[in-house]
């Protein structure tokens, strides 16, 4: 069995071969999966670049970190997996690098793409060289990079955490606590302060035609991208376009009660010199639309709406209606002619 190029045809959603952007995904977990399995649709494999989240300390991922003292596996594992062709080669290794141990003993629920990639860092002490060759054993349609060197902890003002205490603010630390925190987040930092980038992901962003935010969990997925310094200027700096695509529904915990809106308006306070061009929700997602074309405006952007949720009523993106809306708000928003 030998990994081929990919087989979903791009002529399907109007693209021709030779006139594909350079795009970067920015995020982490299952909604950065979800952007990565529609963007290789539309895109070449040189031509894309996920840049993951690098904060996570639950599960498999938690365990190693504390362990070995190494950056948490499993959001790079997901997107390696996203990345996975759907031919047999590809769909293989995407469920042999998800697949979990299951036992009574210590390798219970570790995934087996996680033991890789960490075996790989202590076989080449480089983490992307490392992740690059991960990806040429899975024929990953496109490059995988930590958005930072060093292992990050999420912490997050949340008023009314305590429910006894509801006017309270308190310090909430890991990804994992603030993912599902009872209460109303208000920001959230990262420890340290000040984390050196990837410089590859610095670079992939400023050579970028377009950067792609969202969706996923906003204040422990996509907003921790504007908190590396020298990752948030490169956002602010580059020529690329910039879309933000938001979530189908409100999260449970961190977004609780959110509108589109609100999540453009937390978005902006993290970063208030980060300016977007595009807007992509559902349409079916948004009750209000003045008030998301007003809150998009603020942030130099015009809304897209289109059908992008699963049939199925899942609060879920599917693959080939995302891809085709990324498809159509690069050519319209786009330059005119190839990209190369």
């Amino acid at each position: 069995m030998k990994p081929t190029r990919r087989t979903v045809r791009l002529s399907r959603l109007g693209r021709k071969r030779g006139t594909q952007p350079k795009v970067v995904a920015l995020g982490g977990g299952m909604g950065l999966s979800a952007s990565l399995a529609a963007l290789r649709r539309i895109t070449g494999a040189g031509d894309l670049t996920a840049v993951v989240t690098v904060a996570d300390d639950g599960g498999s991922s938690g365990r190693l970190r504390d362990e070995l003292g190494v950056l948490p596996p499993g959001d790079l594992r997901k997107a390696l997996a996203a990345l996975c062709g759907d031919d047999d080669w590809g769909q293989t290794w995407s469920r042999v690098i998800q697949h979990r141990f299951q036992s009574k003993g210590d390798l219970h629920e570790h995934a087996v793409g996680n033991l890789l990639i960490v075996a790989l860092w202590e076989q080449l002490g480089d983490h992307v060289q490392a992740l690059d060759l991960v990806g040429r054993l899975l024929g990953a349609q496109g490059r995988v990079l930590p958005m930072s060197a060093v292992p990050l902890e999420l912490q997050a003002l949340v008023k009314g955490h305590d429910p006894d205490r509801p006017d309270d603010v308190d310090t909430v630390r890991g990804q994992a606590t603030v993912a599902l925190t009872p209460g109303e987040v208000q920001s959230v930092h990262v420890v340290p302060h000040d984390p050196p980038a990837v410089p590859e992901a610095v670079a992939a962003v400023l050579d970028a035609d377009w950067v792609v935010l969202g969706p996923g969990s906003w204040f422990s997925s996509v907003i921790p991208h504007l908190l590396v310094p020298e990752l948030l200027d490169a956002l602010t700096g580059t020529k690329a376009r910039k879309v933000l695509s938001l979530n189908l529904a409100p999260q449970p915990g961190e977004t609780e009660g959110f509108s589109p809106q609100r999540h453009l308006e937390v978005l902006a306070r993290h970063a208030p010199k980060l300016a977007l061009d595009v807007v992509l929700a559902d349409d079916a997602a948004v009750p209000d639309r003045e008030s998301l074309t007003d809150a998009a405006k603020r942030l130099g952007a015009t809304v897209e709406l289109a059908p992008v949720a699963r049939p199925d009523g899942t609060p879920r993106h599917d693959p080939e209606l995302l891809a085709a809306a990324y498809d159509r708000i690069f050519r319209m928003h786009g330059r005119i002619g190839p990209w190369r």
